[in-house]
């Protein structure tokens, strides 16, 4: 005998298999005990919520010569012949390929007569919302008032596309996308009767996979079946199938994107395209995972939104600490573009390497969401204690030298501006040429009123390393030439410039002073020109 597909193998045979729809098996199982069979329903759902099965179910119970408790038996003469599908009281029309009005014509030429056994006749219509315009009103009528030995089932899953008049004479009963869990369950279930070892986290996974789906979510539990036949099915081997990726390859690449880390981001890319993922599936989760993290930083209990396991949400919950909202939609709306532009894309690689550095540099943001993000990412990173010191390449807090306060009251904005004026007199104090040297290249900024701070701003990187290593001198001197308690900052010109940009949304005006300096730098040093 052929293989059976597992979605077809396991198709429910009565009410009770029937996953995550109790509202409508409720009721329907009540209409037959009753007696109160209505002459036409409609089905709305999404793909593989149990319409049809639900449709077939409700034709062999109506007819069932001993029914159980509104269940159809499935043993009787006329519940085998529907099972079989040798039943000449159960008709099933697939309305996409017979939409026209001579295919509504033939059926309400045949309802004039009643079955041949049984008490109902009974249509189903599958994707109704196919049928034309003029199927749609030839059939109206016959719905309407049918003889009382037909029962019209209509099915669709796009409910909209459904005109007013036939929804009017339907009742209508919608099935509810089925939760992860209740899949994962079910999975779990026919895996013990099919004799097949599977983990947990695998079925989930293909779980989740089905997005709300039975049917989907079996035919991809089949595939892996197929792939790893007679081997124990784990999420990784789920993965190899599908082309996904690990939820914490996710994770990571979030935590990159947050700290702008280019290397991190492109070795992430490397190890992705190494295990032969799928690219578009990756953008897919991506935008799935920053949603979560979305939902987590706006809904308190966030968990009843989500459908994920309590250890994914407790991951979930420590990262969006770190990420804000305005971020989050921002993010989902960089990946939504670049998932419909993957869809045209030669090199699906290329165009997410290039999202991913965009993402990672201090271009300036002309585009709202793009402002409001970093924005919220300075706001988040200041209530954290991290000073914000744009750069393309992020700088670790333990890099950024910061001087012990001292019992000298903090100074004001005058006195700062007295410091940076009697910068030159503090150079001229130092008597080591080299340390010399080195504090002639740099200037002092401030420019907050609310901001303690002083910028010991060097014209490039290594000039950067030189001064750090002299940082507790420079302290030193500056406390004692002023008696005041100064916090130092040290940070490259480029990472000053963009600072002030986002503080001012403009750039620096230098003073005729500054610009000569600038020049003599570039002169002495061409490495500070570059860095520009």
């Amino acid at each position: 005998m052929s293989y059976t597909a597992l979605y077809r193998k396991f198709r429910p045979d009565n009410f009770n298999g029937i996953v995550g729809q109790k509202h409508i098996v409720k009721t329907i199982k009540n209409q037959i005990l009753t007696n109160r069979v209505s002459h036409a329903y409609l089905f709305c759902g999404t793909r593989g919520t149990g319409k049809t099965s639900t449709a077939k179910i409700v034709a062999r119970a109506i007819n069932c010569l001993s029914p159980k408790e509104g269940n159809p038996c499935n043993k009787c003469e006329l519940c085998r012949a529907a099972l079989e599908n040798r039943s000449m009281n159960v008709i099933e029309i697939d309305a996409a390929s017979n939409n026209g009005v001579d295919n509504i014509r033939e059926i309400r030429e045949e309802v004039k007569y009643p079955p041949t056994e049984g008490r109902y006749k009974i249509y189903i219509i599958d994707e109704v919302h196919m049928l034309s315009t003029g199927a749609f009103n030839a059939l109206l009528k016959t719905l309407e008032e049918p003889p009382e030995h037909i029962v019209f089932i209509l099915a669709t899953t796009d409910p909209q596309k459904v005109p007013a008049t036939i929804l009017s004479r339907c009742q209508r009963f919608d099935f509810h996308r089925i939760t992860t869990e209740e899949i994962a369950q079910t999975l779990s279930h026919y895996m013990e009767i099919e004799n097949i070892e599977a983990e947990k986290e695998a079925l989930y996974y293909v779980a989740r996979l089905g997005d709300g789906s039975m049917r989907d979510s079996l035919s991809i539990l089949d595939q892996c079946i197929a792939f790893y036949s007679d081997e124990v099915l784990t999420l990784d081997k789920v993965l190899d199938v599908v082309g996904a990726v690990d939820n914490s390859v996710l994770y990571e690449m979030t935590e990159a994107i947050l700290q702008k880390n280019a290397v991190q981001i492109m070795d992430l890319i490397e190890q992705i395209m190494i295990q032969g993922r799928d690219i578009s599936q990756f953008v897919i989760e991506l935008i799935v995972h920053f949603r979560n993290l979305l939902i987590c930083n706006t809904i308190e209990n966030a968990s009843i939104m989500l459908d994920v396991s309590s250890e994914e949400y407790q991951q979930l919950q420590t990262q969006a600490q770190k990420i804000s909202k305005e971020e989050c939609m921002y993010l989902i709306k960089i990946f939504s573009t670049l998932q419909n532009d993957l869809k045209y894309a030669s090199n699906e690689r290329i165009l997410l390497e290039v999202a991913m550095l965009k993402l990672c540099s201090i271009t300036e943001e002309k585009n709202i969401d793009g402002i409001s993000a970093k924005l919220a990412a300075i706001e988040r990173k200041i209530e954290s204690g991290i000073p914000f010191l744009p750069s393309s390449e992020p700088i670790p807090v333990q890099h950024i030298e910061t001087v012990p306060k001292i019992k000298h009251p903090l100074i004001l904005s005058q006195d700062r501006k007295i410091i940076k004026e009697g910068w030159k007199d503090i150079i001229q104090e130092i008597e080591t040429p080299s340390v010399k040297s080195v504090f002639s290249q740099v200037s002092l900024e401030f420019k907050e009123e609310t901001d303690q701070n002083i910028y010991v701003v060097c014209p490039f990187p290594a000039l950067q390393d030189l001064v750090k290593k002299n940082m507790d001198f420079l302290q030193q001197k500056i406390e004692e030439h002023f008696h005041k308690s100064v916090s130092l900052f040290v940070i490259t010109q480029q990472e000053y410039n963009e600072w002030y940009r986002c503080v001012y949304g403009v750039t620096e005006q230098k003073t005729e002073e500054d610009a000569e300096f600038e020049s003599l730098v570039g002169t002495y040093f061409p490495e500070a020109e570059i860095q520009e």
